[in-house]
């Protein structure tokens, strides 16, 4: 009998909706790999009410792919009951556990190797293509080689969670912050509480029904917590009318954050002239044990609304050093990618349709688009070494941020900031 097959689907919510969405449907929920997901201290609400300044914002961060240079690949080869994959893979127990359950047999007779492979970020923790090469190689009787097309990555592979994150705070007229409140939907809790003393805090995360597949980036949620704290902090400083980095260092007591901005803004030469269309900002914090100071220097079409970010310095710290260059090139090269995510990287997609899922559609960082990039290594011989992968990434977008309001005194609180270049000028 012929039958007819029917395909029925529920409405999706679009990129265009997307920040509506996840405010308006939190679920229960943790994130196993922030830093807590509640965190409370002081009468909040009594500081708010007695503080000479008041600022509440929204800040939001949009969905934003891996885009590896190599797509996710895998060849599978069965002996037996004993299957070897070879896959590019950042996780390779887990993806050894994926396909020892996915064919039912014990992990001991799974084995997966690494060859070297074309890049990562967080994306290549699972193991969709090793097992569907596993399947293929074992009705065919014979190895199989399957490798993604860049459609198929941008369609299947996980994103960088998108997220809504609203900060309230109070401040007394010198500067001294007295009230903060940091909610997060969807985006995770990496790098969620303040490392600027403040007595009274609330800092809560909202997990939320995503609706695309999410996961792992570089940095995780730590480039969203810290683009809206060190935006906030930016429009706090301009509120009160501080310097912006005399307001961090007045409610910063951490030793080694302040000397990273201190040996920032000397190598960047904060408060130095400049000319109309050019602005100065920075931002910084700390991730998985680095400390990262981000100050950048851009430049602003007022005509056309180009903005090109024309100079970067970090300074970072993260222990004692072992390899300098080494370390120089995950500064670098996280500065690199973070232009993306902080200029023209999103994820549009609309009724569980993904709309920009190729090159020719989705911005990423071109060589035009790499600044002069200046960085200064902090030494601490007596501190343990830490990793710098994630950690130089974070200072990134909200130094952009806050050098185009310098330039243009526009306020820009989303990633990406221009996509489309900055209209309002």
């Amino acid at each position: 009998l012929a039958s007819t097959a029917q395909w029925k689907s529920d409405p999706q919510p679009s990129s265009k909706e997307l920040f509506d969405y996840l405010r308006k449907n939190t679920i229960e929920g943790k994130d196993p790999g922030g830093d807590g997901d509640r965190f409370e201290v002081g009468t909040l609400d009594q500081a708010m009410g007695s503080a000479d300044h008041h600022l509440q914002q929204t800040y939001t961060v949009s969905y934003i792919a891996h885009v590896p240079l190599e797509p996710r690949a895998a060849l599978a080869k069965w002996v037996g009951d004993h299957l070897t994959v070879w896959t590019g893979t950042q996780r390779p127990f887990g993806v050894r556990g994926q396909l020892a359950e996915a064919f039912r047999i014990p992990e001991d007779q799974v084995r997966v190797l690494m060859p070297d492979m074309g890049s990562g970020y967080g994306g290549k923790h699972t193991g969709e293509t090793a097992i569907e090469a596993a399947r293929l190689a074992r009705v065919a009787n014979r190895p199989v080689k399957l490798v993604w097309t860049r459609e198929e990555e941008f369609t299947w592979a996980y994103f960088r969670p998108a997220g809504v994150i609203d900060v309230s705070s109070g401040v007394r007229a010198d500067g001294t912050i007295t009230a903060w409140e940091f909610h997060n939907y969807n985006s995770g809790s990496a790098g969620i509480r303040t490392y600027y003393e403040v007595p009274n805090q609330r800092i809560i995360f909202h997990a939320t029904d995503s609706p695309l597949r999410q996961g792992s980036y570089r940095a995780l949620a730590a480039t969203a917590n810290h683009f809206a704290r060190e935006s906030h902090m930016d429009e706090l400083a301009h509120a009160v009318n501080l310097d912006p980095l005399e307001f961090r260092l007045k409610n910063l007591k951490n030793e080694r954050l302040r000397a990273v901005f201190q040996a920032a803004a000397k190598q960047f030469g904060w408060g130095r002239s400049k000319s109309p269309g050019q602005g100065f900002g920075m931002g910084g914090g700390y991730e998985k044990l680095g400390n990262i100071a981000t100050f950048a220097e851009v430049n602003v079409d007022c005509k056309s609304g180009e903005v090109k970010v024309v100079r970067v310095v970090s300074a970072f710290e993260c222990g004692a050093i072992v390899n300098p260059d080494n370390l120089r090139n995950q500064i670098e090269g996280s500065n690199i990618q973070g232009l993306g995510g902080a200029l023209f990287e999103a994820i549009e997609f609309e009724n569980g349709k993904i709309l920009n899922g190729r090159l020719s559609r989705y911005r990423v960082p071109r060589f035009s688009d790499v600044p002069i990039l200046e960085t200064v290594l902090l030494d601490r011989k007596d501190l343990p070494s830490a990793g710098a992968g994630e950690c130089p990434m974070i200072g990134l977008a909200p130094a952009i941020g806050n050098a185009i309001f310098d330039a243009t005194s526009v306020r820009l609180r989303s990633l990406p900031m221009v996509p489309n270049g900055l209209k309002t000028v």
